[in-house]
């Protein structure tokens, strides 16, 4: 059975808001290396849109200020990828497939494939995942930026009863930021 890996970056105040958050090297090393044990990338159509065409766009022309970061886009333009979408009806990437259903069932059937790990992006999707059981793993990347405003993590989310994590793995990267790898405790 795969893992679902949900995989984030958060200011020190908790806030996901990326326009808050800095592109480190080393965050993108980290993520990079992450996508590496990884072959489907799932979003809801909100992240999906950040993301694509940006990193494509990135990866065709590397275009990027950095090594680290034009490696991050080759590797996410080179991993299959599923959005779920109400109003979503085509996607220029050939490596996307929209899914129009109900994101619980489909992940459980992806989670019962053979594969690579999945890892999940956003806020409002993994919260229904996580809420349904079905995130194995957190990813928490902590940059030393206290926003003072921006969205939280989980607020507005589906994602309202106690969950129990374990500490699996820490890492101070050279930027100061905290990678932090949780299980899912139940």
């Amino acid at each position: 059975m795969r893992n679902v890996i949900f995989a984030i970056n958060l200011t020190a105040d908790g806030c996901c808001d990326h326009t808050k958050l800095t592109g480190f090297d080393d965050v993108h090393e980290y993520f990079t290396q992450l996508m590496q044990d990884t072959d489907l990338l799932v979003y809801g159509r909100t992240t999906y849109e950040l993301m694509v065409p940006f990193w494509p766009h990135i990866a065709e022309n590397q275009s990027a200020p950095s090594k680290a970061i034009n490696e991050f886009a080759q590797t996410f333009t080179a991993i299959d990828k599923v959005v779920f979408s109400r109003s979503l009806e085509s996607v220029e990437d050939r490596r996307t497939r929209i899914v129009h259903g109900t994101p619980g069932e489909e992940i459980q059937r992806l989670k019962e494939q053979e594969g690579k790990n999945i890892l999940l992006g956003g806020v409002n999707l993994p919260s229904q995942l996580i809420a349904l059981n079905l995130v194995d793993e957190f990813r928490f990347v902590i940059q030393p930026i206290v926003a003072g405003e921006g969205r939280r993590l989980w607020e507005g989310t589906e994602l309202t009863a106690w969950l129990g994590l374990k500490l699996v793995r820490s890492e101070v990267l050279k930027s100061g930021c905290v990678a932090l790898q949780y299980l899912r405790q139940d």
